[in-house]
């Protein structure tokens, strides 16, 4: 089976670098132009399947890049959501500083062991993802192709498993928006990583911008 992992497009708090996390923010202008362009990309492509995070920004990506005649596919999977950031939800990471400079330096140094404050682990995350990840990928074939659209946190997590990295190589890879990640194999636990963080779609070979908000 082939599998494409894809981000949501840009939101408004994206661009601005404001955590988002379960906030239901919809994607800007720039965020459905990206998600158009992934929709072009795919327009030949056979999906055989396609499910996504319920939060607005995550669910019309999906919505975008299946193009009309294919939104009927799409489901919906609660397990995809985006890491809790409890209090930090709706903070841009200058004032995450001010408030709790110690959190967010072992956010950034060593954050499989944070705990998000009223949210999240990332551990927690992945105990969630991992399930829903599974059951998209159950019944599927070797000639079939599944379509996921998620959260930056959630394909990290995702991707760290099966490339067999530890929680603490989460920022060793970026995630872009509307970023795609081809995986193939039998099945969920003998997948292969054939194409990691491709937007290839939207933006030139080094033209990418760094995250600034997880």
């Amino acid at each position: 089976m082939k599998i494409l992992l894809a981000r949501h497009g840009e939101t408004p708090w994206n661009a601005e670098g404001r955590y988002q996390g379960q906030m239901d923010i919809p994607l800007s202008d720039v965020g459905e132009a990206q998600a158009n362009k992934l929709g072009m990309r795919l327009r030949f492509v056979q999906i055989t399947r396609a499910v996504a995070s319920p939060l607005v920004r995550a669910k019309r990506t999906a919505q975008l890049a299946l193009g009309e005649t294919r939104a009927a596919k799409l489901m919906l999977d609660a397990g995809l959501q985006e890491i809790a950031h409890g209090e930090w939800e709706g903070l841009l990471a200058s004032e995450i500083r001010e408030r709790d400079p110690d959190l967010l330096k072992a956010w950034r140094d060593a954050p499989e062991s944070v705990q998000m404050p009223n949210g999240e682990s990332l551990q927690q995350v992945l105990d969630r993802a991992w399930p829903a990840f599974a059951k998209a990928c159950e019944g599927l074939g070797d000639n079939d192709t599944l379509l996921i659209v998620a959260h930056d946190a959630v394909n990290r997590v995702l991707l760290c498993r099966i490339l067999g990295l530890p929680l603490p190589k989460l920022w060793s890879f970026r995630q872009a928006p509307t970023t795609i990640n081809l995986l193939e194999g039998p099945d969920v636990d003998h997948l292969e990583v054939v194409r990691l963080n491709d937007s290839n779609h939207h933006t030139a070979l080094f033209g990418e911008a760094v995250h600034r908000a997880l």
